[in-house]
């Protein structure tokens, strides 16, 4: 795989392909649960901190939530607490955000050709097909949407793992506990402030993105001396991108994460999102709302910025080897 701009900042773009319309999506699900699995092993213990913050009404500082794990019996495992559901959520949910994002930005990249973005000549090193700013929200905001309800069970485990109100022992003990005291609903407490934080953040997010990679691609050539700087790495830039993307998007949306943490935790004291809110902020005050704020800012640009890098990397090689072995087929 080239990933090489030219001297106007234009990355090549991969070959005409015939690949099975299966096989793509198997290998785009595929692509999108190791990047999540990746990133969610790795940055867990941000994951479980964000949660611990979140979760108090007295404001607890992340320095002395920190201590309290690391004075714990077992320090790294309860930093670790949680992994599984978590990697289940994310590794999964992943692999179907990407799967379904793919299919729709593949379905209105053709015709009517308005949804096309055009304005600009310089293309980005991403796998996914170009969009207007319009479609890029869109389409980002209803794949997370759908992801995030059917991995909502597993989200809902994930933030009671993490936090210490509770003392599960399995993923099934823990289930079975939920929908014996709260009914299935249970299973799905807080979807309606994850989808009002999912569907902005993940529209916001892919705008952000392809905007930045694109910006990134123009500035870097436009600053280089000489022909040998003008070699750019799209996964340096994918990876720059997806940081920068992530943090706008997540401080834009915090609230809406700090809400939804305390239905899952305590649904029957909060209820739904409106009340929630209200709670929060006569209880804690409107500081409640962005509890975890710089966690959450790092975790998820670190994790968009590993996700969407590995993705990508591994989509274009696959389109490449893809676009070899259909020339050679073809006796080119």
């Amino acid at each position: 795989m080239s990933n090489n701009a030219s001297a106007t900042g234009t990355y090549a773009a991969p070959p005409v392909r015939t690949v099975s319309k299966s096989s793509k999506t198997t290998f785009h699900f595929g692509a999108g649960l190791l990047s999540g699995l990746t990133s969610s092993i790795l940055l867990q213990p941000a994951d479980l901190l964000k949660t611990r913050v979140q979760q108090s009404g007295h404001h607890a500082s992340l320095l002395s939530t920190v201590k309290t794990i690391l004075s714990s019996p077992n320090p790294v495992r309860n930093l670790w607490r949680g992994t599984l559901p978590s990697a289940l959520r994310t590794g999964f949910g992943s692999a179907l955000y990407f799967t379904s994002l793919n299919t729709l930005r593949q379905s209105l990249a053709t015709p009517p050709a308005i949804l096309a973005s055009s304005a600009s000549t310089i293309s980005s090193s991403s796998a996914l097909p170009k969009l207007s700013n319009t479609a890029n929200l869109a389409t980002g905001a209803a794949a997370r949407v759908a992801a995030g309800f059917v991995m909502m069970p597993v989200t809902v485990l994930k933030v009671r793992y993490e936090s210490d109100y509770y003392a599960y022992r399995s993923l099934v003990t823990a289930g079975r506990d939920i929908v014996r005291t709260e009914g299935v609903r249970g299973l799905f407490a807080g979807f309606g402030a994850t989808a009002a934080r999912d569907a902005p953040y993940a529209g916001l997010y892919v705008l952000f993105y392809e905007q930045l990679k694109r910006y990134l691609a123009s500035a870097t050539t436009a600053t280089s001396t000489s022909p040998e700087t003008k070699t750019t790495s799209s996964s340096s830039i994918n990876f720059l991108s997806g940081g920068l993307a992530a943090g706008i998007a997540t401080a834009i949306t915090n609230p809406f994460d700090a809400v939804k943490t305390r239905l899952q935790l305590m649904p029957g004291k909060y209820g739904n999102m409106m009340r929630a809110v209200r709670l929060m902020i006569h209880e804690d005050g409107v500081r409640s709302l962005f509890g975890g704020l710089g966690l959450r800012i790092g975790r998820k640009a670190l994790s968009s910025a590993l996700a969407w890098t590995v993705y990508e990397e591994l989509i274009l090689r696959a389109e490449t080897r893809w676009a070899k072995s259909e020339r050679a087929g073809a006796g080119i």
